[in-house]
C-alpha cells in the first residue's frame, strides 16, 4: 500500500476538495429531512450531466449493483430480452437477465469495433418482440464505444426498453437520456465522476417505471429492486440507510464537473483520448480497435514477444506505478490506459505515457521516439 502512481479505468484519482468533503461531519440521513433535499439535490445536478428530467436514484453500492437492479426491476419469467454483445460486460448481461428469470437472446458484434446499427436494423425487423434491451455504453476491458443516440432511438420505435451500462462513459462522453429515449442509464461513482467506489446512480424512466410497477410477478428480493426508491422524497423516508458521507462526497465530485463546465469536461477528454491515440499509433503500437474508440478507455496491444502482464509487472516494480491490463482472454495482450475524470489531465496522462515507454524499452521494444514527444504533438489547443 506505498504511495504508487494508480493509472487505470477506474477507480480513478480523487480530488482532495471530494475526500475532504467525506471527512466532515454529518447528519443522520435516516431522520434528518435536510438530507433529504441534499441528496435529491445531487440526484438533479446528476441529471444535468446526463441531460434528463428522469427520476435519479443513488444505490449504495459499486456500479454491478446498478446492472443488477435494473435486470431484477423489469425481468419476469420468461421475458425476452435483447442482449446486445460486443464486449465482455454486453455479453454479461446475459447472467443477470437469466438470475431473474428471463430469456436472453445475443446480438453480438465484433469485439474491435463498435455494434453495427444497420446490422442491428435488420435484425430487428425480423425479430422485436423484447421487453427490454441491454447496452453497454463503454465496454471497458476494451474501451469500445457504442452509438447511443441510434442504438437506443431505434429500439424505441419497436418499444423495446432500454437499459444502458455507462459505467465508463458517464461524465466522459456525451450522454443525452431523453434525447435518445434510454428508459434506464446506469453510472458509477469510481469512473469519470472521480469520486472514491460506492455508489451507483440510476435515472429510470416513465415507461421503465410503469414496467417495474405494472408486473404480474413481485420482484425478487429488496436490495436490487428500484421500485422500494418510488415514493422516499413524497414520504422523507429512504429504504434503507444512506451512507451519508459517500454522497456528500459524490456530490462534491458531481459539482467539480458543473464548475467546470460539461461542455469543456467532455472536450478534455476528447482531447487526451485523441492525442493518445495519435501518438500510440506513431511510436510503432497497435490499437486494440478498429473504430468505436472511447474517449475514456484507450487500449493497445502489447507485443507478444513482451506480453501485458509482464509489462504491468515491470512497470510496478521499478517505477511504482500501477497500469492495468485488460480481462480475460486479453488479459496478456491488452493494456489499459484509463484516461476518465481527474486521470483525464496533462500531468497524469504524460507520466503514464512516459513510465509506458520507458518500460517498453527495458523489455526490448524498439523505437525511436517518445511516446510523451508524440501526445504532445498531437494535443489540440
Amino acid at each position: 500500500m506505498n504511495n504508487k502512481f494508480v493509472y487505470a479505468p477506474g477507480p480513478t484519482d480523487v480530488r482532495e476538495n471530494v475526500r475532504l468533503e467525506r471527512a466532515k461531519v454529518t447528519t443522520n440521513p435516516d431522520v434528518d429531512e435536510e438530507f433529504v433535499e441534499f441528496y435529491k439535490c445531487t440526484c438533479e445536478k446528476i441529471g444535468k450531466i446526463i441531460n434528463t428530467n428522469n427520476s435519479i436514484y443513488i444505490l449504495s453500492g459499486e456500479g454491478i449493483l446498478g446492472l443488477e437492479a435494473a435486470c431484477a426491476s423489469i425481468t419476469e419469467s420468461g421475458d425476452r430480452v435483447l442482449v446486445i454483445d460486443n464486449g465482455i460486460y454486453g455479453r454479461g448481461f446475459k447472467d443477470f437477465v437469466e438470475m431473474y428469470g428471463g430469456e436472453a437472446i445475443y446480438f453480438s458484434g465484433n469485439y474491435d469495433n463498435e455494434i453495427n446499427v444497420d446490422e442491428l436494423s435488420r435484425f430487428l425487423e425480423k425479430d422485436h418482440n423484447f421487453k427490454y434491451a441491454t447496452i453497454v455504453h463503454c465496454d471497458t476491458p476494451t474501451g469500445v464505444l457504442n452509438d447511443l443516440s441510434k442504438i437506443c432511438v431505434l429500439l424505441n420505435t419497436y418499444g423495446v426498453l432500454t437499459v444502458v451500462d455507462s459505467v465508463s462513459a458517464m461524465g466522459g462522453e456525451e450522454i443525452r437520456v431523453d434525447d435518445w429515449k434510454i428508459d434506464i442509464a446506469l453510472g458509477g461513482s469510481q469512473k469519470a465522476f472521480s469520486a472514491p467506489t460506492g455508489l451507483t446512480f440510476v435515472s429510470v424512466s416513465e415507461k421503465a417505471k410503469k414496467a417495474m410497477e405494472n408486473r404480474k410477478s413481485p420482484v425478487r428480493g429488496f436490495y436490487c429492486n428500484l421500485n422500494i426508491w418510488k415514493n422516499y422524497y413524497k414520504d422523507k423516508w429512504f429504504p434503507y440507510t444512506i451512507p451519508i458521507s459517500d454522497v456528500m462526497g459524490l456530490d462534491r465530485a458531481v459539482q467539480n464537473i458543473l464548475d467546470e463546465g460539461v461542455e469543456n469536461v467532455l472536450s478534455r477528454h476528447e482531447k487526451i483520448a485523441d492525442a493518445t491515440r495519435n501518438a500510440i499509433n506513431e511510436y510503432g503500437l497497435e490499437l486494440f480497435l478498429d473504430g468505436g474508440y472511447s474517449n475514456t478507455v484507450t487500449a493497445l496491444k502489447v507485443p507478444e514477444n513482451i506480453g501485458a502482464l509482464k509489462l504491468k509487472d515491470h512497470m510496478l516494480k521499478k517505477y511504482n506505478t500501477l497500469i492495468i491490463t485488460s480481462l480475460e482472454p486479453y488479459n496478456d495482450i491488452i493494456l489499459r490506459i484509463g484516461h476518465m475524470g481527474e486521470n483525464a489531465r496533462l500531468e497524469k496522462i504524460t507520466y503514464a505515457l512516459n513510465v509506458i515507454d520507458n518500460g517498453l524499452k527495458d523489455l526490448g521494444f524498439k523505437s525511436d521516439k517518445e511516446l510523451v514527444t508524440l501526445f504532445n504533438k498531437y494535443l489540440k489547443d
